[in-house]
């Protein structure tokens, strides 16, 4: 049954309330998440508002946004006007990003991700790859993330289709089962042959919420993992293996040890990229090469993919001799 449309305004409409109990697939989820999936369309602030104004209730009392579900809790969803009209990604970009999956089966699905394209909506975007994904295919209504890129990244992201699985993916990510590699161009010669950067890394908020991570001993503990691939002379093209997960923590890393990456306008060299700009680069040169870890039955599964068009057209154009 349609919810009626508001009278004041045709492109919202007016939802109702709704108790929902909570199954042993939708538990463990933070129930800011749930109500994404439940209310699309509502606007992010008015989401955390009728959180902190106790609107959203479970099992009768107020809960913080990062509260993480049980199975058996009783969710109230208040009354809310959400956007009706034009609140989905179009259905274009849904049907190319569909044809950027690697694999898919009952549990996951993995894709090679754009560069540009963030994988979730906020901060001024209205959409990225899971809400893109989810309106493309409607029938997965409880498609994850079970891990991250940059919007500039390009490559290999891994998606959960039941929360089941995404806890799986999620232990496996805690316990050091994924091993994630990254191709990445940087600025410099690098002389230093395999490298582990130890380097703990602490984020830093700017004004308007904007990220930026800086090597702090006040920070989180990181470690890449990064050797040569070819040299270009002035420019090194190195795989990097990140072991722990950190926000931005390649790119940081590799400043760190002095080789900033090619086209990173947060961290890298401003003098350099506006070159590199003029060479054809025009983004971070930065992608998520291969990802791998064990399934169920403890057989590694290993995802590749290919250098994205961009890039490799770059590469070859204007640094292999």
């Amino acid at each position: 049954m349609n919810e009626p449309r508001s009278q004041s305004d045709p492109q919202t409409r007016q939802t109702g309330v709704r108790k929902i109990r909570i199954d042993q697939e939708q538990a463990g989820q933070r129930v800011d998440n749930f109500l994404r999936r439940e209310l699309p369309g509502l606007p992010k602030g008015r989401l955390y508002r009728i959180l902190r104004r106790g609107e959203v209730r479970v099992n009768g009392g107020r809960v913080r946004a990062d509260y993480k579900l049980l199975a058996g809790d009783e969710v109230r969803i208040p009354p809310a006007r959400i956007n009706a009209d034009g609140s989905g990604p179009p259905a274009g970009t849904g049907r190319a990003l569909l044809q950027h999956v690697l694999f898919e089966d009952r549990l996951m699905l993995v894709v090679n991700k754009p560069a540009g394209m963030a994988v979730h909506g906020g901060s001024g975007i209205s959409h990225g790859v899971i809400e893109i994904l989810r309106s493309a295919r409607p029938e997965l209504r409880d498609l994850s993330l079970a891990h991250r890129l940059d919007r500039e990244t390009s490559g290999c992201l891994v998606l959960a289709k039941k929360r089941s699985a995404l806890r799986k993916l999620h232990a496996m990510f805690r316990e050091g089962q994924v091993e994630k590699n990254y191709i990445a161009l940087a600025v410099g010669d690098w002389q230093s042959g395999e490298q582990l950067i130890d380097a703990p890394l602490y984020v830093q908020h700017r004004q308007g919420g904007e990220r930026h991570v800086i090597v702090s001993p006040e920070g989180k503990s990181a470690q890449t993992r990064i050797r040569l691939s070819q040299s270009f002379g002035q420019y090194s093209l190195l795989q990097c293996q990140p072991l722990t997960g950190r926000t931005h923590q390649i790119r940081v890393h590799a400043a760190h040890a002095g080789y900033p990456l090619a086209g990173d306008e947060r961290y890298g060299d401003a003098e350099q990229n506006a070159k590199l700009k003029t060479m054809g680069l025009k983004r971070l040169f930065l992608h998520a090469q291969s990802i791998s870890f064990p399934d169920e039955n403890g057989n590694e599964q290993h995802f590749t993919a290919p250098l994205a068009d961009d890039l490799a057209q770059f590469l070859n154009q204007r640094l292999v001799s």
